[in-house]
C-alpha cells in the first residue's frame, strides 16, 4: 500500500523569473490563462475563493471566473450563500488557480465587492435557461429536505416564468479588487519559482506593482 506521506513529484516543466515575467500582474495572469486554456488543462477556469466568517472561521469552494480587467477578478453567486454573507461581514477574500497539469499556482488577494447591476443582469441573461432557473431553485448553503426540493422548486419557477426568468434579487457578480497576486511554478529540488506583486500602498490609484522573488 502507498502511504500518502511518501508520494513525490518532481516539477521540470517550466521556470519563472523575473526578466521574463511582466512588470503588470494582470498581463502574467493573462498569459498564464490562456496557456492554461490552450494546454486543454481540466477546467482552467476554475478557482477556489477564501472568505473569513466573523467568527474568525475561514471557508473555501470552487467557482469559475466570468470575467477580469484592471478593475478585477470577476464570479457570480447567491448573495445569500454562505460566501456571500461573509463577504458582507467582511469583504476581504482570497483567490487561487491551480493548473495542475502545467504545475503553476496563482494566488490573488483583496477587497471585495459587488459588481453594477447592469454587469449582473448581462451576464444572467448570458446564461443557458436552465441555468437560470437554477439561480432561483437553489437556496444555496441552506440545509434542505433531499434533491426533491431542488426538482420541485425548478419546476415551479419554470412553469412561473417560461423562456424568460428575471434575474433573482438574491444573485448576482462580485468583484476581487487585487493588492497582492502571487505566482509560483513549480521547479526541481522543491527550489520553486515564486514572484509576488504587492499594491505599492502610496500609489493605489496609479495601481503601481512592486515585484519581489519569495523563497518557496
Amino acid at each position: 500500500m502507498t502511504h500518502i506521506a511518501d508520494l513525490r513529484k518532481s516539477y521540470e516543466r517550466a521556470e519563472l523569473n523575473e526578466d521574463a515575467s511582466h512588470a503588470d500582474p494582470l498581463q502574467q495572469f493573462e498569459q498564464w490563462l490562456k496557456e492554461a486554456i490552450s494546454a486543454e488543462v481540466p477546467e482552467p477556469n476554475a478557482m477556489t475563493v477564501a472568505t473569513v466568517a466573523s467568527n474568525l472561521r475561514p471557508s473555501t469552494r470552487v467557482v469559475l471566473i466570468k470575467g477580469y480587467d484592471t478593475r478585477g477578478i470577476v464570479w457570480y453567486t447567491n448573495y445569500e450563500s454562505r460566501k456571500g454573507q461573509e463577504l458582507a461581514g467582511n469583504p476581504f477574500a482570497a483567490l487561487q488557480f491551480h493548473w495542475v497539469e502545467l504545475e503553476r499556482v496563482v494566488r490573488i488577494e483583496g477587497v471585495v465587492e459587488k459588481v453594477s447591476d447592469e454587469e449582473s443582469d448581462t451576464y444572467f441573461h448570458s446564461r443557458p435557461l436552465d441555468s437560470r432557473i437554477g439561480a432561483w431553485a437553489s437556496p444555496q448553503s441552506q440545509v434542505i429536505s433531499g434533491r426533491g426540493v431542488l426538482i420541485a422548486n425548478a419546476a415551479r419557477y419554470g412553469a412561473q416564468f417560461l423562456l424568460n426568468p428575471p434575474r433573482p434579487p438574491h444573485w448576482g457578480g462580485y468583484r476581487l479588487k487585487p493588492d497582492n497576486w502571487q505566482f509560483w511554478q513549480g521547479r526541481k529540488s522543491r527550489l520553486h519559482d515564486r514572484l509576488q506583486y504587492r499594491l505599492d500602498p502610496a500609489s493605489a490609484s496609479a495601481q503601481r506593482w512592486i515585484r519581489e522573488r519569495l523563497a518557496p
